[in-house]
């Protein structure tokens, strides 16, 4: 299922697995109308008992699996980058608002009220869930499209096709 692209692997697995969760995170906020809390705690109790499950299948097959929690632990390092990451995407949020609500730069601001108006319609229409399982289905059809080999051919053929057939239209 995997192909070649550039040199190296194409990554597959990993759109097809956040499209999974999401699925199930989908199913189980939205069908079964549960809340988030009970969703952690389902998920916890799987991966408990799961856990639980391999360790005395372990312990009847004599293997010694060390757990170090260290090793579960994040560095300093990693807590400050995605902090930063998160500082920067707030405060890039607030810079755009900011110039918009000051009337300077029309155009910005009537993006930002047409895009607010969309989504505040788009949540009238949908449910939270429905909209971020939506949101989940288009980047993984994205990180799909993006690593896929015959879409990628497709697009260049296509683009390589409008090009020359524009170029011919000009020196009509």
């Amino acid at each position: 299922m995997e192909e070649e692209a550039e040199g190296g692997r194409v990554e597959v697995g990993r759109p097809a697995v956040v499209l999974v969760c999401g699925s199930l995170i989908y199913y189980h906020c939205a069908y079964r109308e549960s809340s988030l809390l009970s969703l952690v705690s389902d998920v916890l109790i799987v991966l408990l008992c799961s856990l639980a499950i391999l360790g005395m299948l372990f312990r009847q097959m004599n293997i010694s699996v060390p757990v170090d929690p260290l090793e579960w632990q994040i560095s300093q390092d990693t807590a400050n980058s995605i902090a930063a990451c998160l500082a920067n995407t707030i405060g890039a949020a607030e810079s755009v608002l900011r110039v918009a609500a000051t009337g300077h730069d029309k155009r910005l601001f009537l993006k930002v009220v047409l895009i607010l108006y969309l989504l505040a319609a788009l949540g009238r229409v949908a449910s939270g869930a429905t909209v971020a399982y939506a949101g989940l289905c288009l980047l993984c059809m994205y990180a799909f499209a993006q690593n896929s080999q015959l879409i990628n051919r497709c697009i260049s053929r296509f683009s390589k096709r409008r090009d020359s057939t524009g170029g011919a239209q000009d020196a009509i």
